[in-house]
């Protein structure tokens, strides 16, 4: 009689009955949490500068808050576990990394809107004085200064939810409206809290050099910078860069150096607002340091760029600026290029150039500047990782990355550059989550259709706050 107890065992494998030491070894895949499913083209912006990498009916797995996967539906199916993932069907439609933001000055008081109409006619700031309009940096001081931290902190928010519905996922956020230690902290305290607020990273910039106060003496301030403002921020960690405006008028070569090596013995890097409308050495100083970018180079000697190019120093060049200010000398990125300099696109967000779409950035610099789409798109995304240190977690679509990811509502990635003023953004996803939906609404950072976001507690009445 056959022993029914030992043949309704569980059958055990060759395997089961070996040592331990001797069982093959079974390699567990990883799963995904979330797949994007069918897209027309994968922008991975890997495989060198400026080189898009595209992928065409790809998808992407993502496990908690990076890519786990990316390739054909084969290639990631055989590589993950997709089986209990939340699909997003992204057929007929373009994934993109999402946008790197490394120059902008995202948080001051009021506006410069009178200003900015009156030039349109009147370019003087004699005949704009006599009219009783305050200008420039100091006209946002001043505004700054009296504007509590929490209406800072409500503005800067809904630029913030416009940038994040145009598909930027990470800004860099300078302070420099300040123009004191009280004021500067605010700013970046400001900072720190919109970082803790919402689906986009911030990354804090100390920018006390961004002009003279009008109430101190130009040495005593330098002083003020060096020995008291930057071991502040230091201190409390407020801020990983520091910046410097090295031009004709504002901080000259030497100053420049004795701030951003007092900065960086600090612990924080330098960059450089540089040869803005003038050459006076500031991006040769960049090079000579070795900062991480230098930006404006409007007036850069081609042999200096070579230069920033041998150093690796990132040039960040800001086509909205040139257009906002009617630039008299618009920089040369093809020089740039040919010199073989890195270079990244921001937008330079501030109250005198007031655009929050990278997507408006990239088209101005395409048509007005002779940049390829495929040059402009690679510099909004992983050129704007390297000019803040960050391409080793974002900036491309590439396993072990953040999943910081756009999908665009158009067939193929020209479109971003051809639709001009528009928004082809329909999903936004932060660290692996839907954080932009423009087919729901939810409040994140208040009031920009969205979805699914690390939103505000809601007792902020965000309104129309921008300025």
């Amino acid at each position: 009689m056959p022993d029914w107890g030992n043949l309704m065992k569980p059958r055990q494998s060759p395997s089961e009955t070996m040592p331990d030491d001797q069982r093959p070894r079974i390699e567990r895949r990883p799963s995904a949490d979330t797949v994007i499913e069918n897209a027309a083209q994968v922008l991975t912006c890997r495989g060198g500068p400026y080189r898009l990498g595209v992928i065409e009916q790809a998808w992407i797995a993502i496990s908690g808050e990076t890519i786990s996967a990316v390739g054909s539906q084969e290639a990631v199916e055989t590589g993950v576990d997709c089986t209990h993932a939340v699909a997003i069907d992204a057929s007929h439609k373009v994934v993109a990394p999402g946008f790197v933001d490394c120059h902008t000055h995202l948080v001051f008081g009021g506006s410069r809107v009178e200003e900015y109409s009156a030039r349109m006619t009147v370019d003087d700031p004699a005949i704009l004085a006599t009219m009783g309009i305050k200008t420039g940096i100091l006209s946002t001081v001043e505004q700054t200064r009296r504007t509590p931290s929490d209406v800072l902190v409500r503005a800067g928010g809904t630029r913030l939810a416009r940038m994040l519905a145009a598909g930027t996922t990470t800004v860099e956020s300078k302070s420099g409206y300040g123009l004191s230690t009280s004021s500067e902290l605010k700013l970046l305290e400001a900072n720190r809290t919109l970082g803790g607020m919402g689906a986009i990273d911030i990354v804090s910039t100390f920018l006390g050099a961004h002009g003279f106060p009008p109430e101190v003496d130009r040495d005593d301030y330098i002083a003020t910078l060096i020995d008291e403002m930057i071991p502040r921020v230091a201190e409390a960690g407020l801020a990983r860069f520091a910046d410097v405006w090295c031009d004709d008028g504002y901080y000259s070569v030497a100053e420049s150096r004795m701030i951003l090596e007092a900065a960086r013995r600090s612990g924080m890097e330098p960059k450089i607002h540089a040869d803005a409308y003038s050459y006076i050495g500031g991006s040769a100083l960049a090079a000579d340091m070795r900062m991480v970018s230098a930006d404006h180079l409007n007036h850069t000697p081609r042999p200096v760029m070579r230069r920033l190019a041998e150093r690796n120093v990132v040039g960040v060049v800001m086509p909205a600026l040139d257009f906002a200010v009617r630039h008299r000398r618009p920089f040369d990125v093809r020089a740039m290029l040919d010199e073989g300099m890195t270079v990244a696109l921001a937008t330079d967000l501030c109250p005198g150039c007031w655009v929050e779409s990278q997507q408006f950035v990239m088209a101005l610099a395409c048509r007005t500047y002779g940049l390829s789409p495929e040059e402009a798109l690679w510099a909004s995304s992983m050129g704007g990782a390297l000019a803040l240190n960050l391409q080793k977690d974002r900036g491309s679509i590439e396993v072990g990355k953040l999943a910081d990811i756009q999908i665009w509502d158009i067939p193929r990635y020209e479109h971003v550059i051809y639709r001009l003023g528009g928004n082809v953004v329909g999903q936004v996803l932060k660290k692996g989550k839907v954080v932009v939906d423009r087919d729901e609404t939810s409040t994140a950072y208040g009031g920009v259709p969205t979805t699914h976001g690390e939103a505000p507690d809601g007792k902020f009445d965000w309104g129309d706050n921008s300025g």
